[in-house]
């Protein structure tokens, strides 16, 4: 897990001391799906795709650095996979 920074406003802070109980990760987390929903993103399907995509030996950087959007996301692990399958992958 990556942990980032948000700002949040004195009122967010003030209302998250009010109730210490409520999990920001998870509001945090809610308001990405509803987010990915609108753009009609699957998370399912985006979190397999990046494991894929790990698996085929990509890193976290490499992959933001290699791509914007979902699409880049399924081209770059579709041709690796293709290059995998039909063994066209030179060793650098």
């Amino acid at each position: 897990m990556i942990t980032r920074s948000v700002t949040i406003e004195a009122i967010d802070d003030l209302y998250l001391m009010w109730n210490n109980h409520i999990n920001a990760s998870a509001l945090y987390r809610r308001a990405l799906r509803e987010e990915m929903d609108v753009r009609d993103v699957d998370p399912d399907e985006l979190r397999d795709l990046l494991d894929r995509a790990h698996e085929q030996g990509y890193t976290l950087d490499e992959i933001a650095e290699d791509t914007n959007r979902f699409a880049d996301l399924q081209s770059l692990v579709e041709d690796q996979q293709r290059q995998l399958s039909t063994g066209d992958v030179t060793d650098e």
